[in-house]
């Protein structure tokens, strides 16, 4: 009965510390899609890589085992992704949060 209650008390707690969680700022946001950003061209770097190798291998085994023919079926060719460019947004922000800028000298009247 007491690991029952014990459960059932950490599984409520855990419930309520998830409610509670603030929403993300705009910076955390940016910060998220550029991770996600530079994780799809990662990707992409990868199926190229990959593309590369298996087209290396293929090359091979005609070359060696399949007495010079050619391969049965004609694939796509690879498409190097380039280097990884941040997005226009990213490039464009401040380096500086807005909460952390000074304001503006007010307005002298004369």
């Amino acid at each position: 009965m007491k690991k029952y209650l014990l459960v059932m008390s950490a599984l409520a707690v855990s419930f309520g510390a998830a409610a509670k969680l603030p929403v993300p700022s705009d910076e955390a946001k940016a910060k998220a899609a550029e991770a996600a950003a530079k994780t799809a061209h990662g990707n992409k770097v990868a199926d190229y890589q990959l593309c590369k190798s298996r087209e290396k291998a293929a090359a091979h085994y005609y070359k060696t085992q399949g007495k010079g023919k050619a391969a049965p079926v004609a694939t796509p060719a690879c498409v190097d992704p380039g280097a990884y460019k941040p997005a226009e947004s990213m490039a464009a922000a401040p380096a500086v949060p807005a909460a952390a800028k000074p304001a503006p000298a007010p307005a002298k009247k004369g």
